[in-house]
């Protein structure tokens, strides 16, 4: 005990003019699905033979303080990716950047090329060594490209100034940068002079109005949570494309398409895609009803008027069967009313 009296300071003097003397730095990254682009949450990061970790947060960044300068490895796990590894070397505070993981069974895309020219030189090597070798489909052992998912889930991928109205308190939130996730129903705000990325769950979300970032035009946003479709509430948000009496409402939903792909035969499409697709609707009362298709039903939804909206579109020559003549026809109908405004000048795709 007396000897560990004299030790204990002995060590403490030691170590503050050596190792607690150094400089300490943090080491930040934002970790994404590297097919899917949706921040990657609970992911663990760790600095092999240290004590340093951290666990990615709901808009995939981490953060690791007050490590000591040296090259390390960094380790990322998280249940359903392949791990990720890299070495690196502190010397300052440290911004990885975006680091992208991918599911179990597929390869990251940016090795694509590599494993081409792997596998293109085996088949060489093959065929130089068993010259009567014929067939393409008779090179067994060469494993198949896996495929990958193409594709993203983003209403826009561009980044849109907007204002968010939140159902709790009615606070309004303006001055951010928004995108909106379909598959999540989440929307990933950011400030104008940072890349720190917040994510705001739809639910949250009453209403939203962005700035389109192309077009320079106000887009309007409302939660499907609000209304009903044959009697059930909506998970999900639909853009006010008309106001008035009889609005329009588009949402935009993202489907998987799977790969058709025919191994034996080397036809079809290989990976899976993403698709988006658009659909139309008009509210009446709070009940969302898809536009008719046929029609004779289109022109009946709007009552006495439909008999004078239909000499409009023939007059005008409006498509009924293209969204712009939605649009067009919807807009011709509510300006009948008093109080009228066109929330939009013209109508954009998405």
């Amino acid at each position: 005990m007396v000897k560990l009296k004299f030790l204990i300071p002995l060590f403490v003097f030691c170590c503050s003019r050596g190792l607690f003397a150094q400089e300490r730095f943090s080491i930040t990254g934002i970790i994404k699905d590297g097919l899917s682009d949706q921040y990657v949450k609970g992911a663990v990061i760790t600095i092999r033979e240290t004590a340093y970790s951290a666990v990615s947060k709901e808009a995939g960044n981490f953060l690791i303080e007050n490590v000591y300068p040296d090259r390390f490895v960094l380790n990322i796990n998280i249940v359903g990716y392949q791990s990720y590894q890299a070495q690196i070397n502190v010397r300052t505070d440290l911004d990885l950047g975006i680091i992208k993981l991918f599911p179990t069974g597929f390869e990251n895309p940016e090795d694509m090329a590599l494993q081409k020219t792997i596998r293109a030189t085996n088949i060489a090597e093959l065929f130089s060594r068993r010259p009567n070798f014929l067939g393409g489909n008779q090179v067994y052992g060469i494993p198949p490209e896996p495929k990958r998912l193409i594709g993203n889930f983003y209403l826009d991928t561009k980044w849109n100034k907007a204002s968010i109205l939140l159902y709790k308190d009615m606070e309004i939130l303006e001055g951010y940068f928004v995108r909106y996730n379909i598959s999540s129903n989440n929307f990933e705000m950011r400030d104008e002079s940072s890349e720190q990325v917040t994510v705001i769950p739809g639910f949250r979300v009453q209403n939203i109005v962005w700035i389109d970032s192309e077009h320079n035009i106000p887009r309007y946003f409302v939660n499907g949570m609000d209304f009903r479709e044959d009697g059930s509430p909506i998970s999900g948000f639909f853009e006010v494309l008309v106001d008035g009496q009889m609005p329009l409402l588009r949402r935009t939903e993202a489907v998987i398409k799977p790969s058709n792909y025919n191994q034996a035969l080397m036809i079809g499409e290989r990976n899976d895609q993403i698709i988006k697709r658009n659909v139309y609707y008009y509210l009446k009362e709070r009940e969302i009803i898809h536009i008719p298709k046929e029609k004779r039903k289109f022109f009946k939804i709007f009552g006495e008027s439909g008999a004078e909206l239909e000499q409009f579109v023939k007059t005008n020559s409006v498509n009924i069967r293209q969204p712009s003549g939605y649009f067009t026809i919807f807009t011709q109908y509510n300006s009948k009313f008093d109080g009228f405004e066109s929330l939009i000048p013209k109508f954009i795709e998405n």
